[in-house]
């Protein structure tokens, strides 16, 4: 099978070729030996979360430290106070 770069890059593949893996949105490219491999990956979206997460820097502890601060009981109709609304200036 053949396939030709374009100028900006991109390559299609060969619908036989990706029959012949089955279908996949994206794909882990390495370099062999001079030869470019092509594996599909089939990233499911709790992957691409946890993925974000880590490049954060969150850890699990952040996410219990979350939780418990959310429902932590405050007195009635009081705001988290990271969410208080500011009473805006009135100008003169």
């Amino acid at each position: 099978m053949l396939a030709k770069i374009t100028s900006k890059n991109q390559l299609t593949l060969p619908k036989a070729a990706l029959q012949a893996v089955g279908t996949a949105e994206y794909f882990d490219v390495a370099v062999r030996a001079g030869q470019i491999v092509l594996t599909p990956v089939h990233i499911q979206r709790g992957d691409a979360v946890r993925a974000k997460l880590a490049a954060l820097g969150f850890v699990e502890t952040d996410m219990a430290d979350a939780v418990q601060w959310a429902r932590a009981e405050r007195p009635a109709g009081a705001a988290p106070a990271a969410t208080a609304r500011r009473k805006p200036k009135r100008s003169a």
